[in-house]
């Protein structure tokens, strides 16, 4: 199946719920809620699922403090951060570095749980070829 991004896009966007979450229940509070706040993880491993690529993980800081992580995707010289809009003003993104992906696939557990329903929902909504 070839896919574009723009139609992976559209499906992993509506494709995010609480269940295809993965990050702590305090940064996920109504008062932080954005569409993608806790979906990068699950997100970043379905797009490269699709699209390939390789996954970057940075720390994410608040007052200096490291708070959590964030992934995206990158191809060549180009990000793709579909959840980039989760970030609070007073959050800071690091410097990233590029990781890979376990050999042995994610462990058992609510991150591959949320990982493994994000990418039902968006292979379901992507257009037949």
């Amino acid at each position: 199946m070839r896919v574009t991004l723009a139609e992976v896009e559209a499906a992993v966007r509506s494709a995010w719920s609480p269940e295809t979450a993965f990050a702590r229940e305090d940064s996920r509070a109504p008062e932080k809620a954005s569409a993608g706040r806790g979906q990068c993880g699950p997100t970043a491993l379905v797009v490269q699922d699709l699209l390939g690529g390789e996954l970057v993980i940075a720390e994410v800081t608040v007052a200096g403090v490291v708070d959590g992580v964030h992934y995206w995707n990158r191809f060549g010289a180009v990000d793709v951060d579909l959840t980039r809009d989760q970030f609070l003003d007073d959050e800071v993104v690091g410097g990233p570095r590029v990781v890979q992906r376990p050999s042995d696939g994610i462990k058992p557990g609510p991150a591959r749980d949320a990982y493994l329903l994000l990418r039902e929902r968006v292979l379901a909504a992507l257009p037949d070829r």
